[in-house]
């Protein structure tokens, strides 16, 4: 269970220098993928999906939209490279990620925008027409 939220938290502790009393969880050498924390929500004309991914430059994001489903992937490059055993603890996400959603409603996947601003990625994805419902009477000829 503490792994489901390390995971989708993006976080790991390690082994305190000070302290290696203390049993604490550590850095593994072989890095999974994160997860990304999304809000999705929908205005009159667009479905919005918003997730906080600072420290990411724009082209080391690849958004897809296929079908009905949309999927955010990239990594997050560390600034430095620090050995494991000077953390005392390690809670920022260094690494890829990715995070698909399916789409509530159909969209105009030509018209999606995306953009980064303040650590902040938000997609814009305009709603579909809905399909109107038409009745034919059938007559005898």
């Amino acid at each position: 269970m503490a792994d489901f939220f390390e995971k989708l938290a993006g976080s790991k502790k390690v082994t305190p220098k000070a302290k290696p009393e203390i049993p604490l969880k550590t850095v593994s050498k072989t890095e999974e993928e994160g997860q990304l924390a999304v809000d999705v929500f929908q205005t009159e004309n667009e479905i919005v999906i918003q997730s906080t991914i600072a420290g990411v430059n724009p082209e080391d994001l690849d958004i897809t939209i296929e079908n009905e489903m949309v999927t955010i992937a990239g990594e997050r490059k560390k600034p430095q490279d620090i050995p494991p055993e000077n953390y005392f603890y390690q809670e920022c996400y260094w690494g890829s990620f990715s995070r698909s959603i399916i789409l509530p409603e159909q969209i105009k996947a030509e018209e999606a925008t995306a953009e980064l601003k303040n650590g902040i990625l938000t997609i814009k994805l305009p709603k579909a027409e809905k399909v109107k419902v038409t009745k034919l009477k059938v007559i005898s000829s």
